[in-house]
């Protein structure tokens, strides 16, 4: 297994051609990452809504005293 060191040597070696593929490439995957963890907690929204436990109020201060409780 290579330790995070190692890979940002390999890094370093590549071409410029070469790094701006893996910037693309890393920023594809943080999107994707962002979609999933967006999704997982919508679906988890989702269980709690079905549940009643989730709670809605256009009255900022009976949403000011729920967060308090």
């Amino acid at each position: 297994m290579m330790r995070f060191s190692d890979v940002v040597d390999v890094i370093k070696s590549l071409s410029t051609d070469e790094k701006r593929e893996i910037s693309l490439l890393l920023q594809q995957y943080l999107r994707e990452e962002s979609r999933d963890q967006i999704y997982e907690k919508f679906q988890v929204a989702k269980q709690e809504e079905k549940q009643g436990d989730l709670m809605f109020s256009s009255q900022i201060n009976r949403l000011k005293e729920e967060l308090l409780e």
